[in-house]
């Protein structure tokens, strides 16, 4: 049996445990009879290492992150190297910016009482930012493609760990492009602190805020899409 570690960065926020739980749950109920497993990097347990070790055959790590970066490419595969089973343990890709996520984003700004159809809207996709500067750049290219399909103003990037530009210039930039109001479209996959410094700041500026991608299926699906493409290239390998 192969199980699925799906592995998050981990909180302080209990929060986000939650959400990488309810996660857990949506993909097992997609594909029943897989043994899906939760792990963390830091901050809950159980840690990876310790979930690995109790995994009694081979292991797809799945990380439950969007940005392919420090955590999934320094973070996960040390921790896969260090625990006792590594030989048996492979790693999937982060889930990106997979057209499923975000349409549950678009889904999300429309739920927080938004139009696809409103010209005068702006829409800020804010993330929480990398000090990989291709990660970034990745993350960018999620605006226009939220935008497709719909008749807003104009779209924007802004990263909430970066001070330029700031949430504030961004949200300027939108209504000097001709947007009439503005909503922040969180590309986040969980409640936690740095997003409700978002929601405060959007509460500040009068400008809306969609909830976070949380445990959409459609993010289960994209788990298990990474899953199934890291379990046929082991063994094909």
């Amino acid at each position: 049996m192969t199980s699925l570690v799906l592995t998050a960065h981990g909180s302080a926020d209990p929060r986000s445990a939650a959400n990488t739980r309810a996660v857990a749950r949506q993909v097992a109920r997609l594909r029943p009879g897989l043994d899906v497993r939760v792990a963390f990097c830091e901050h809950n347990s159980p840690s990876l290492i310790d979930v690995l070790t109790e995994c009694p055959g081979e292991a797809v790590v799945t990380p439950l992150l969007l940005a392919d970066a420090y955590h999934a490419r320094v973070d996960i595969p040390a921790q896969i190297a260090d625990c006792c089973i590594g030989d048996r343990v492979c790693q999937a890709r982060v889930l990106g910016e997979d057209d499923r996520l975000i349409a549950v984003a678009r889904r999300r700004v429309m739920e927080s009482g938004f139009s696809r159809l409103d010209d005068n809207l702006g829409v800020l996709v804010v993330a929480i930012g990398s000090s990989n500067p291709a990660a970034n750049a990745r993350t960018a290219e999620v605006a226009p493609r939220l935008a497709a399909g719909t008749r807003w103003a104009a779209v924007t990037t802004a990263f909430a760990t970066h001070r330029e530009p700031s949430l504030a210039e961004s949200v300027q930039r939108l209504l000097d492009q001709g947007a009439a109001r503005v909503v922040i479209a969180p590309w986040f996959l969980a409640p936690g602190r740095i997003p409700d410094r978002v929601q405060r700041f959007a509460d500040e500026a009068g400008v809306g805020m969609a909830a976070p991608l949380g445990a959409h299926p459609l993010v289960a699906e994209t788990v298990l899409d990474r899953f199934d493409q890291a379990a046929v290239k082991r063994a094909a390998a």
